[in-house]
């Protein structure tokens, strides 16, 4: 029996990586499962899902020209709906089981430094702001590009 993708076979566990476990199929062939291939659920250690030695329903995905199968636990099932597959970790949140921190503050959004009014200021003392002004952005720009350059040793 010559494997195809799309195929669905039965197959035993042989082993369980943190990545997939490794299925054994007929023929003496093996195949990998991806731990994302292994339920609609999300799936942090993988011997809580599966063990050595069980049987598995398992859909082919692909197989490699060296020979290496990709199988898929999960698209043998049924997808559940929309709802449902969001509801994990999301609806024990909304339950009450583990609640969110809420932000107490509303977040930062950059204002401009206020100035004083320049009703009566003489062209002197604009020039004077202005100057003062521009060479507090450039010492804030040289000092921003100076940290992702990691500083003047890398120049020359």
């Amino acid at each position: 029996m010559a494997f195809q993708v799309g195929d669905i076979v039965e197959g035993k566990v042989t082993g369980i990586k943190p990545f997939g476990a490794f299925v054994s199929l007929p023929e003496g062939k093996n195949g990998l499962v991806h731990i994302s291939e292994v339920s609609y659920e999300y799936v942090q250690d993988l011997s809580a899902v599966l063990s050595d030695g069980q049987t598995v329903k398992v859909k082919i995905l692909s197989i490699a020209p060296d020979g290496k199968i990709a199988l898929s636990i999960k698209r043998t099932q049924p997808a559940p709906e929309r709802g449902a597959r969001q509801g994990g970790a999301h609806q024990q949140r909304q339950q009450g089981s583990a609640p969110r921190a809420k932000r107490e503050a509303p977040p930062r959004v950059w204002q401009p430094k206020p100035t004083q009014p320049q009703g009566n200021l003489s062209f002197e003392d604009m020039m004077a702001r202005y100057k003062s002004q521009s060479e507090e952005k450039i010492a804030d720009l040289k000092r921003v590009t100076e940290n992702r350059r990691g500083g003047y040793s890398r120049r020359r």
